[in-house]
């Protein structure tokens, strides 16, 4: 396996690659939908010009240029009117004339913290003026103050403040600043270790953390803050090393972007911190990925590197809303990972911020179904959903996991209009009329239907969308190892063996769904009567959600 960084040198070749490659709008930029985008990616084309050790597909001295122009002009873009509505602050969309573009509260976030350690690193090849850019915009990111606000949600933005509180505090010789996020860190440490991350399995966000102390751990002089600022890291890297497997985020997320619903595609970190996957030529986020490292102890990369043995994960979180006045019921998640392939998800359902959440998923590594997503599940679309971008699902549905196997009900009101709808990654289908049996990635997945469904072929999946309103699925996964345990080799012969073991569903006022699990041999039942009313048994015994909780 090649070095982090080697890794980290790979992605920082070929996002410069496709920067110097990338033509420059009118604007002499060249994304306009994200500032942010301009930054990353003249970031990665300046220091491979500065490495003579890594190739470009233009010469050094016009990269150098090409990169320390767009920076000049992305840095210009800043709101410079101190007493303005966000002063300090970068539009986001740049619309088509990014000069008149609006300000916005996202991008300093991260990009401010950033850009002190990218020039910290860089200056050295600046030219003149980019140098005094950088240096009067961070004035204005500290002057801005953006980052003094106090820790009540215990979030991604709230991170990023914690971190730019410890670098703009250190930059500036703000005491008082630096101890105020001191203070912050150990809170939002103290919260997590007790009562979970909030933001599950959230990404981009997730990443925003990791970037974000990152970077104040690289930028730390004070031996105990740094000591903090690893503790933190520590914590942050095994929560992803938990429910990792080979690039893919197993079980449930509470908001998930199109580059990683309905596959995992946000991977650069991962990448370099694990590096048992290949690297694919698409990197819908490059951020900071290439530059910051914190290395992961090695009890937390031997939980995700070695999936030899089956591991169960439960997880108990608590959402905050403004302040512990606002606390929500504790909520529940669940994950069965084993060496080709993951299960599971979250035991409740709650609203979410653009309700983008992915509330279960059967997970294969990254790559292991060639050209297809890694993901299968089945939601009810809610509020926010759109053909052919399969997120946003809504409250009506009900689950049971147990190992490889999940049970969904969908207690969906007659007035609802849309159609329960699944997701298979692409491999050898079996269709039989309320059945779908096949092998993708290694993996036999046994998908059993309450009704009947129509077939659409995707460009990376295929979509299952259910007839009627109201419905059940259950999902029973077995690797190749496992299904050879039973005596079961090649899809037909696992089509024929699974049709004999349907499931009995149960329609009406209540419904219903009992499942004979093939791998474990437990009794499964499932009931709904409507959202948040269900009941759960495993061979016979009440299931609660806090059966599944640390």
């Amino acid at each position: 396996m090649i070095s982090y960084t080697s890794r980290r040198q790979e992605i920082i070749t070929a996002v410069a690659a496709e920067a110097g490659r990338r033509p420059l709008q009118d604007s002499g930029l060249w994304f306009h939908d994200d500032v942010r985008n301009n930054f990353y990616y003249a970031s990665y084309l300046l220091a491979a010009a500065a490495d003579d050790s890594l190739e470009l597909p233009l010469g050094r001295e016009e990269a150098m240029k090409k990169a320390d122009a767009v920076l000049l002009e992305t840095v210009l873009l800043q709101n410079r009117k101190p007493g303005t509505a966000l002063y300090g602050h970068w539009p986001l969309g740049l619309g088509p004339v990014p000069r008149e573009a609006a300000p916005h509260e996202l991008p300093v976030e991260i990009m401010g913290s950033l850009m002190v350690w990218f020039c910290k690193r860089y200056s050295a090849q600046f030219s003149a003026g980019l140098r005094v850019a950088f240096n009067t915009a961070t004035g204005h990111i500290y002057r801005s103050g953006f980052f003094r606000k106090q820790v009540t949600e215990f979030n991604h933005h709230e991170a990023k403040y914690t971190a730019a509180k410890l670098i703009f505090g250190r930059l500036f010789g703000d005491d008082e600043l630096m101890e105020d996020g001191r203070r912050s860190l150990e809170i939002t440490l103290a919260h997590i270790r007790e009562r979970g991350m909030p933001e599950y399995g959230s990404l981009p966000w997730f990443w925003h953390w990791v970037q974000a102390f990152t970077c104040a751990w690289e930028l730390e002089e004070d031996s105990t803050v740094k000591g903090k600022l690893g503790e933190m890291l520590d914590f942050l890297w095994m929560e992803r090393s938990q429910w990792y497997l080979q690039g893919a985020w197993a079980g449930a997320h509470s908001r998930g972007w199109p580059h990683d619903v309905p596959a995992d595609g946000n991977l650069l970190h991962d990448y370099v911190q694990f590096g048992d996957f290949t690297l694919r030529s698409a990197m819908p986020r490059t951020e900071y990925a290439g530059f910051l490292f914190y290395e992961a102890p090695e009890q937390t990369r031997r939980i995700a590197l070695n999936r030899e043995l089956p591991a169960e994960v439960r997880k108990q979180t608590e959402k905050v809303l403004g302040g512990s006045e606002k606390r929500q019921p504790a909520l529940h998640s669940y994950a069965y990972i084993c060496k080709d392939y993951a299960a599971g998800g979250m035991w409740e359902r709650v609203e979410e911020f653009d309700n983008e959440q992915l509330r279960w998923a059967f997970s294969l590594p990254v790559g292991a179904a060639e050209g297809s997503v890694n993901r299968l599940y089945f939601f009810h679309p809610g509020q926010g959903y759109q053909e052919g971008d399969p997120r946003h699902q809504s409250p009506y549905m009900e689950v049971l996991y147990h190992r490889n196997t999940i049970m969904s009900l969908f207690p969906v009101p007659e007035e609802e209009s849309n159609a329960v709808t699944g997701v298979l990654p692409l491999g050898q289908w079996v269709r039989h009329p309320k059945a779908l049996f096949g092998y993708a990635g290694k993996v036999y997945f046994a998908v059993y239907l309450m009704n009947g469904y129509k077939l659409l072929e995707r460009t990376d999946y295929l979509e299952v969308v259910c007839e009627g309103r109201s419905g059940g699925v259950v999902v029973e996964a077995l690797s190749v190892k496992q299904a050879e345990g039973l005596g079961i080799s090649g899809v037909e012969a696992f089509a024929a063996a699974a049709a004999q073991r349907a499931p009995v569903f149960a329609d009406g006022k209540l419904l219903s769904a009992g499942y004979d699990s093939w791998f474990s041999g437990d009794r499964l039942e499932l009931r709904a009567a409507g959202p948040g009313k269900a009941e759960a048994q495993v061979n016979g015994m009440p299931v609660s959600f806090e059966d599944y909780s640390v």
